[in-house]
């Protein structure tokens, strides 16, 4: 028997059945509101939570066999309620359930909290957690269900019968292919991976610059210009894209991938110093007078001595405006013609003016793309913390 399952059983029974009752009266909620009857849901789970808490630990008192036990069950149940999709669910429950039973009955809940903490501080604590992790799953919940929607095999926006029912016959990798094949969206992602890097090459540039230059003690209302060359980021995008439509249709660059290139640069070029310039903060100014007094000029300074250091800050810096640049679509939807036509304003166009199920397909794509550049930046501010001594190499 492992030590979780050697732990006594401190609490009550009031606060057992309580903990059990009010779990599952949200679950019997959740179930309620999807057959219309929610009161029904809450009572039956609070009925059922209860006697369940209670057998599980005054009956079973093993959390391994209580949580086997409890997965049967759930799984059983569901799998009567709604075939397979139904017995997942009911065995997810039936795990969580006798883990959070468990986690009340043997005080785990108060194992990272001062001793000295009162009732009411260790529930508001975990009030918060609960709180933090509803707005998580409630900000990502819409990413996740389209991932699994893109492999419909019908045209649908919604999950069939099939594939509620995991039945392979419900999923398809048609609408990749779709994506893969259609002229119109191969001609949006070329547009996308033409004006993109170009734009982020500029944003880069200038952002570095303008970030190394305002660092500098020295100069004249820096707060000023720093809050200009950031004001893109804080602005309506409708008013910037207004803004560069009618300044751009004036000097002949409205419908032009220039014109695009040069609107999603300016953008992109706030990420740019805002990162830069936070890695700068921790950056040690005596080694650029040190390689001054070498002999080195300023273009080799800033190569050899200052771009290594503040590298994982520009690198940041362009993924964010890289990604800005990839899925914006307001400023190219006033900047651009049919002709720079960019993969966001394709999706944009499907949803508008025919539902097209690729859209699906084009949104976990980028999706992936997202996690993976995200995934890159977190490697990046990990190594950065390394080379300025902040975190432990």
């Amino acid at each position: 028997m492992s030590q979780k399952e050697d732990k006594p059983i401190v609490a009550s029974n009031r606060h057992i059945i309580g903990g059990g009752a009010f779990f599952a009266a949200l679950f019997g909620l959740l179930y309620g509101m999807t057959q219309n009857m929610p009161l029904v849901g809450v009572i039956g789970g609070l009925v059922l939570g209860s006697i369940a808490a209670f057998a599980v630990v005054k009956t079973i008192k093993s959390r391994r066999i209580a949580q086997f036990v409890m997965v049967i069950v759930g799984l059983i149940f569901g799998y009567l309620q709604s075939k397979i999709p139904g017995a997942v669910i009911g065995a997810l429950f039936g795990w969580v359930f006798t883990w959070f039973v468990f986690w009340l009955a043997t005080g785990d809940y108060r194992r990272r909290l001062p001793s000295y903490a009162t009732p009411i501080q260790v529930f508001l604590h975990h009030a918060f957690v609960v709180l933090c992790w509803a707005i998580f799953i409630f900000l990502i919940t819409p990413i996740i269900v389209v991932m699994p929607l893109s492999f419909n095999a019908e045209d649908f926006f919604t999950f069939t019968p099939a594939m509620l029912n995991f039945d392979p016959a419900g999923y398809s990798l048609k609408h990749y292919e779709d994506f893969l094949t259609s002229s119109d969206w191969q001609g949006a992602l070329k547009n996308s991976f033409a004006i993109a890097p170009v734009a982020t090459l500029i944003s880069v540039s200038l952002g570095t610059l303008a970030a190394i230059g305002l660092s500098q003690p020295f100069v004249p209302f820096r707060r000023t210009i720093m809050a200009i060359l950031i004001s893109p980021m804080i602005m309506p995008l409708i008013i910037s894209a207004a803004g560069m439509y009618f300044f751009y249709s004036r000097v002949g660059l409205q419908g032009t991938y220039m014109g695009v290139v040069l609107a999603h640069a300016a953008l992109g070029i706030p990420f740019v110093i805002i990162t830069v310039t936070a890695t700068l903060v921790g950056f040690d100014r005596s080694l650029t007078r040190a390689a001054a007094n070498l002999g080195a000029n300023p273009v080799t300074t800033f190569f050899r001595v200052q771009m290594p250091l503040i590298l994982p800050g520009v690198v940041a810096g362009g993924l964010f405006a890289f990604i800005s640049s990839f899925d914006e679509v307001v400023v190219v939807l006033f900047v651009g013609s049919a002709g720079q036509k960019t993969l966001p304003w394709q999706m944009f166009t499907g949803l508008r003016e025919q539902i097209s199920p690729t859209i699906l397909a084009v949104a976990t794509v980028l999706v992936v793309l997202s996690v993976l550049m995200l995934t890159t930046l977190e490697f990046l501010r990990r190594r950065s913390e390394r080379l300025r001594g902040v975190s432990p190499g």
